[in-house]
């Protein structure tokens, strides 16, 4: 590993950790601390969607053409600022304006994807992508356990000043990367335009349809472990611990497969999270299930692995910023209608999740590229 991809990963780690106090936990939030309804929390989380999709397309272009460095490390500072922001509030309108720009972020995703497969050296695309999202999800594995405790000593609003202090730390070792020369392609001979691209917009296709499937059930479950089963905000913290635990490990046990059948097999484990958290009574159940909801992070590197050998190295940061911007709109429209759901009955949402994640299983196994990728 070089220098640059071991600070990201170290810069990764402390995000996930800081992150992880209080992200979980921000629907909850919602409902304790300004006593909205769960349709209400629906609508809030699909706007932060959309604060999260304005971003990805214009983050991606501006990581080609002017690096990638100065993205990140502007992203990692918005993302300390909007934490305090979200610490401070004490009003709704003050809190939304933090979360929503924590939500503008999201636009690191593309430049940082790009950043690790530049730097990738002898690594296959699939590898070093899953490395971010193990080297995440390993913080993410202490960040809620610790949240949940603070939230139930101190109160929730605590673990956002103690997140942003992590955040100080992550900010450094990110600060520490180099910065990367640009990629061209031949101006006599350009690659084909994205919206020209048939292959990668079939992929586009599947992977709209697959993250709505896996994410439908995910944004009103702390509410519903909350408020249905009843438990508290440590144990509700054990549970994301578990489920952060899961991204790290299944990211890396993915990393080995190939990236088609890969795919395939993490909507399977989203599809036991949901049978889980539906039929399951007990702790240790709940946090199985959310253990297999790893799958749902360990797809993305999958998917993105097949996508770069579909396009030039020039066009790598708008193919990601494409990518997240999919994935971004599906997480708007979703939660209304999870809360939509949710105010028919708790429960309904997962088997319907259950269903339309077999749909997609066969949907995706026709129309993803067959091809071995192994660069």
């Amino acid at each position: 590993m070089n220098r640059n991809l071991f600070f990201v990963a170290a810069a990764l780690f402390l995000w996930g950790f800081g992150e992880g106090m209080f992200f979980n936990f921000v629907p909850i939030y919602l409902d304790v601390q300004f006593l909205l309804s769960k349709y209400e929390i629906g609508l809030i989380l699909g706007a932060f969607g959309f604060s999260m999709a304005i971003t990805h397309i214009p983050a991606g272009r501006l990581a080609d053409r002017i690096g990638r460095r100065p993205l990140l490390i502007g992203a990692w500072l918005l993302g300390l600022v909007s934490t305090w922001l979200m610490g401070f509030a004490q009003a709704l309108p003050l809190f939304l304006v933090g979360l929503f720009a924590y939500g503008l972020t999201a636009f690191v995703s593309s430049p940082l994807a790009s950043y690790v497969t530049a730097a990738r050296g002898k690594w296959p695309v699939s590898t070093v992508l899953s490395l971010t999202t193990a080297t995440f999800g390993m913080g993410m594995a202490l960040g809620p356990v610790t949240g949940g405790w603070i939230g139930d000593h101190y109160g929730m609003r605590m673990s956002f000043y103690v997140a942003a202090v992590v955040f100080v730390f992550s900010n450094i070792f990110m600060s520490l990367i180099e910065h990367q020369p640009l990629d061209h392609h031949d101006p006599d001979s350009p690659p084909p335009t994205l919206l020209s691209n048939s292959r990668f917009i079939a992929l586009m296709g599947v992977l709209a349809f697959a993250i709505f499937s896996m994410y439908i059930a995910q944004p009103l479950t702390p509410n519903f472990l909350e408020g249905v089963r009843g438990l508290s905000l440590s144990q509700t913290g054990l549970i994301f611990t578990a489920g952060a635990l899961g991204n790290s490990i299944m990211a890396m046990v993915f990393s080995r497969m190939n990236p088609r059948r890969g795919f395939l097999a993490a909507q399977a484990v989203v599809m036991l999270f949901a049978l889980f958290i539906w039929k399951g009574t007990s702790l240790p159940i709940f946090a199985l299930g959310y253990f297999l909801l790893g799958g749902f992070r360990a797809g993305r590197p999958m998917v993105m692995a097949q996508a770069r050998e579909l396009v030039h190295e020039s066009q790598m940061g708008i193919t990601y910023g494409v990518m997240e911007t999919v994935s971004a709109v599906v997480s708007i429209i979703t939660p209304p209608i999870a809360g939509v759901l949710f105010e028919i009955s708790p429960f309904i949402v997962y088997p319907i999740s259950i269903g339309l994640i077999a749909v997609s299983i066969i949907f995706s196994s026709i129309y993803m590229p067959r091809k071995e990728s192994h660069a």
